[in-house]
This record gives C-alpha cells, sequence and structure tokens, in this order.
C-alpha cells in the first residue's frame, strides 16, 4: 500500500513537471521572451538589457528543470537499490542547483515588483543554498536519515520553481507586483517546507514502534 502510495506521488510529480515545462517552452520559449507580459514590463526600463537576461533566465529554467526531474526519481526504487546511481544523480541534483545559485541573483535584481521581489528571491536563494549544503553534509557525515531529510527540504525549496507560477497568478489579479510576487515567493516556501514536515511527523507517527525487552 504504502509502495503504491509512493508511486503514485512520483507519477503526479512528473505530470506537473511535464505540464510546467510545456507551460515555460510555449511562454518563454516557443513564443520568445521578448513577448512575455512579465518581460515586455522590464524592458520599459532603459538599463535592462533583454538579451542579457535572457541567457540567465534560460539556465535558470534548464538547471531548474534539471533539479526538478531528478528530486522524484531519487524516491524511486530503481535508484535507492543502486547507490552508485543514487549517488551519481545526487551530484548532478547538487551541480544543477549550485550552478543555478548563480544564475537567481542576476535574475532577482530585475525582478517583477522592485525591490520587495528582488528581496524575496534573494532569502529564496540563501534557502536554497542552506537546505541544499547541510543535506550534502550530511551525507558526508553518513548520517543518512538526516541528509533524506535535508535534501527533502532542498527539493521543496526547488519546488517553488512551479508553486510560485501557480500561486502568483491569482495575487497578480488583485494584487500589485510589488505585493504579489514576493507573496507568492514566502508562500510558496512556507507551504512546501510545512509539506516536508507534515510528512516527516506523519511517517513517524505510523513507524513500527519496537518494544525493548530486558532479560530477567
Amino acid at each position: 500500500m504504502k509502495e503504491k502510495r509512493n508511486n503514485a506521488s512520483i507519477s503526479w510529480m512528473y505530470f506537473t513537471i511535464v505540464v510546467f515545462t510545456v507551460y515555460i517552452f510555449v511562454m518563454f520559449l516557443l513564443n520568445g521572451v521578448e513577448h512575455a507580459p512579465m518581460v515586455k514590463g522590464k524592458m520599459e526600463n532603459p538599463d535592462f538589457s533583454v538579451g542579457t537576461w535572457k541567457w540567465f533566465f534560460y539556465s535558470h529554467i534548464l538547471l531548474g528543470t534539471i533539479s526538478l526531474v531528478i528530486g522524484p526519481f531519487q524516491l524511486t526504487k530503481i535508484s535507492q537499490r543502486s547507490p552508485k546511481l543514487h549517488k551519481r544523480m545526487g551530484k548532478i541534483y547538487v551541480l544543477a542547483i549550485f550552478l543555478n545559485l548563480f544564475m537567481v541573483p542576476y535574475l532577482a535584481i530585475s525582478a517583477t515588483g522592485g525591490l520587495s521581489s528582488t528581496i524575496a528571491f534573494l532569502v529564496l536563494n540563501a534557502l536554497w543554498l542552506w537546505t541544499t549544503a547541510i543535506g550534502v553534509i550530511r551525507a558526508m557525515q553518513r548520517k543518512i536519515a538526516e541528509h533524506k531529510l535535508w535534501i527533502l527540504r532542498s527539493y521543496a525549496i526547488t519546488w517553488v520553481f512551479v508553486t510560485f507560477r501557480i500561486v502568483v497568478i491569482p495575487f497578480s489579479l488583485i494584487m500589485d507586483s510589488s505585493i504579489a510576487f514576493p507573496l507568492a515567493v514566502y508562500l510558496s516556501i512556507i507551504v512546501n517546507l510545512l509539506f516536508v514536515e507534515w510528512r516527516k511527523q506523519k511517517n513517524n507517527k505510523h513507524r513500527p514502534y519496537r518494544k525493548i525487552t530486558t532479560s530477567p
């Protein structure tokens, strides 16, 4: 039963990733970033260089998608039954995130919504670095349970990549972008991390209890 739920969760995540990837492809690649509403607003700033911005953005999207795709795979039996494969894919996941961390500050400077959005995305970047780095350190220390928990937190931050773009749409309809964008970032972070903590508590609750016996 637990395996079926795990497989269903992984399938749902991959379905969401595919839909998200198609959306990004159509919105920013097929139509061109210059025609995206978000980018049109930036182009009103004479100091904004769309040529430079789009290469940072494309790299951000590519690296983010790589980390999104690897995350659920690491939860599959294929990965968990092959330590070498699990470790290799984990290294790619971490490398994709660490490289992406160099893309975010530049993109954050010209974030839609101004300074409040810039701060929100930099906070997101810092949490991404923190959770991933702790996960790597715990793996090096052979603290597997802690490693798994911190990497799940890292992936929760990675998933903001998706959650933000879902949440920001309704917010943008009723709020100014200076409020809608940072609010969507913070809410996405909180919801995703709370979900990981909820799953942790749920798993601990259903973990088999071992009665300790002592010899007479």
